[in-house]
């Protein structure tokens, strides 16, 4: 019985010790369009192993407010390349019925605190499979009426405000 437990034990302390693939957020992008959000996550991957290692699935949920927003699974997104970084686009439709549950965060700031929470579940062989947890905080800001009209930025049109009181 020793000897049994003393090889799961070599065996886990291997595993453990073993390169793993990695994963990290470098970008989410938002598009506005009639039927909701569309958020963009740009996922680097980098692959220690000599082989491409195949995605079985990316689970994703997008909060704001502690509030689960969005959430759903992206069955076999393909699989990343041997010995390099890799970036997957992890797309996520927030529809216009959930948008209007966001109203209470965007108040005067007008602006939407998010957290959006990605799972890549990986096969590795002779070891199964592997979940890489990511996850990313940030602030969306809304298109304002002026961004609609006159293509500024809030930030734009405040220094305008101000270049006109310093004339004045």
């Amino acid at each position: 019985m020793d000897l049994l437990d003393n090889a799961k034990k070599f065996v886990a302390q291997k595993v453990s010790d073993m390169p793993k693939p990695e994963a990290s957020l470098t970008d989410v992008d938002f598009s506005f369009g009639l039927d909701g959000i569309t958020l963009v996550a740009k996922v680097a991957i980098s692959n220690p192993y000599s082989v491409s290692i195949p995605i079985c699935e990316t689970t994703y949920i997008f909060k704001s407010a502690n509030r689960c927003v969005a959430s759903g699974t992206i069955p076999d997104p393909g699989s990343f390349a041997a010995n390099s970084k890799t970036i997957l686009d992890v797309k996520v439709k927030v529809p216009n019925s959930a948008i209007v549950s966001l109203v209470r965060d965007i108040g005067a700031d007008w602006d939407i605190d998010y957290l959006l929470e990605l799972e890549l579940i990986i096969d590795l062989p002779m070891i199964g499979n592997i979940r890489i947890p990511v996850s990313h905080s940030g602030v969306m800001k809304l298109p304002s009426i002026t961004d609609s009209f006159f293509g500024k930025s809030p930030e734009e049109v405040g220094k305008d405000k101000e270049t006109l009181q310093l004339e004045k």
